[in-house]
C-alpha cells in the first residue's frame, strides 16, 4: 500500500513541479477579469459580442481539455455535448416554459452529464484512442439528424428568437434582456465554473486523472480503478460542454444544427492545441488568440485561415506544448539566466 501511495503523490508531483510559479496565471487571471468586467462601458455592441463568445467558447474548451489534457482521453463529437446544453435552453426559453434559468442551466449540464455517462459505460470500458474518438463523431452526427427531424427543436431552421431571461432573486429580479446585462451575467458565471474547475483539476482527482493519462497500466496496477475514474472525467467534460452550450444560446439568440456538426468539435481541439494541452489556461488563452485574429482579419478574406494554419505549424514545430509552454519555456530560460548571473 505504501508503494502505490507514493507513486500516486509522487507522478503528478513531477508534472506540477514543471509549471510556471503558481501565483502568476493567477494574478493574470484576475486581471483579466477585472479588464473583462469593463467592457460594457467602453466596447461596441459587436466587440461585446464577440468576447461572449470567447468566454463561452473558452468554457468548453476547458472541457475538452479535462478529457484530452488530463484524462488522455480523445473526443472529435465533443460538439454533441455543447449542442445537448444549447437547444435545452433555447428550448426552454423560445417556449416559454416558466422553469428558472438558474435551473434551465442546470438541467442542459445535467443533460450532458447523463449522456457522457451512458456513453462512458458502454464505450470507455472497450474504446481508447482513436476508436473512441471516432465514436463520439459518430454520435454526434446521430444526434444532429434525430435534431434535423425534430419540430420542436426547429428541424433544418434551428431555434431562433431566443429570448434572454430574467432571474428572481426574491427582493429583486435581475432582467438579462440586454446584452450589457447578459454579458456580465456570462462573465460572473463563466468565472464561477471556471474556479469550480480549477478546485477540482488541481485536487486529488485532476492528479489522478494525469496518472491514468501518464500511464493507465501502472495506475490500475497499483490499485485505481482506471475505467471508473475515465468515466468520471467523461461525465465532467461533458457536464460542463453543455453547460457552455447552455450559456451560448442565450446570448446568440439563435441555435441551429451547426452547433452540432462535427467542425464544431475542432474547436475547442484547436484553441486547446494552440493554448497548450494538459495546461488549465491553455484553453481559454487560445479561445482568445483564435478570437483577436479572427476580429482583426475580419476585412480580409481568408486571410485569417492563413494566419490560423501558419501559427499551429509554428506551434507545433517550436512549441508543441502551446502558448503556455512556450511561456513556461522562455521563463524557465530567463530563471537558468538569473541564477547563473547571480553565482
Amino acid at each position: 500500500m505504501k508503494s502505490a501511495t507514493t507513486a500516486l503523490d509522487v507522478e503528478p508531483a513531477k508534472s506540477l513541479a514543471g509549471a510556471a510559479p503558481a501565483r502568476t496565471p493567477l494574478v493574470l487571471g484576475a486581471l483579466t477579469l477585472v479588464a473583462a468586467a469593463t467592457v460594457p462601458l467602453w466596447a461596441n455592441p459587436g466587440l461585446e459580442f464577440i468576447l461572449g463568445l470567447v468566454l463561452i467558447q473558452a468554457l468548453f474548451a476547458m472541457s475538452w481539455n479535462i478529457l484530452f489534457g488530463y484524462a488522455g482521453l480523445a473526443s472529435f463529437g465533443h460538439a454533441g455535448f455543447f449542442a445537448m446544453g444549447a437547444y435545452t435552453t433555447g428550448a426552454l426559453l423560445r417556449y416559454q416554459v416558466g422553469l428558472p434559468f438558474p435551473l434551465m442551466l442546470l438541467l442542459g449540464a445535467l443533460i450532458g452529464a447523463a449522456a457522457a455517462w451512458l456513453i462512458g459505460i458502454v464505450a470507455l470500458r472497450r474504446l481508447s484512442g482513436i476508436f473512441l474518438a471516432v465514436l463520439t463523431v459518430a454520435l454526434s452526427e446521430i444526434l444532429r439528424l434525430v435534431i434535423s427531424y425534430s419540430k420542436l427543436l426547429g428541424a433544418e431552421d434551428g431555434l431562433s428568437n431566443i429570448p434572454r431571461p430574467k432571474i428572481d432573486l426574491g427582493f429583486t429580479v435581475l432582467n438579462l434582456a440586454s446584452s450589457q446585462a447578459y454579458y456580465l451575467f456570462l462573465l460572473v458565471t463563466v468565472a464561477l465554473a471556471t474556479a469550480g474547475l480549477w478546485w477540482l483539476l488541481h485536487s486529488r482527482y485532476g492528479r489522478i486523472f494525469e496518472v491514468i493519462r501518464e500511464d493507465a497500466q501502472r495506475a490500475a496496477f497499483l490499485g485505481t480503478n482506471v475505467a471508473g475514474y475515465r468515466i468520471l472525467a467523461f461525465v465532467i467534460s461533458g457536464a460542463v460542454a453543455a453547460f457552455a452550450g447552455a450559456l451560448y444560446a442565450p446570448w446568440t439568440r439563435i441555435v441551429t444544427l451547426e452547433e452540432v456538426h462535427w467542425l464544431q468539435s475542432l474547436q475547442p481541439m484547436l484553441h486547446t492545441l494552440l493554448g497548450g494541452v494538459g495546461s488549465f489556461w491553455g484553453p481559454a488563452i487560445g479561445a482568445a488568440v483564435f478570437a483577436a485574429i479572427g476580429y482583426y482579419t475580419r476585412t480580409f478574406a481568408g486571410l485569417y485561415e492563413v494566419i490560423v494554419g501558419g501559427l499551429l505549424i509554428v506551434i507545433i514545430l517550436v512549441a508543441p506544448s502551446g502558448v503556455v509552454g512556450l511561456y513556461r519555456q522562455l521563463h524557465a530560460r530567463l530563471a537558468a539566466r538569473g541564477s547563473g548571473g547571480g553565482a
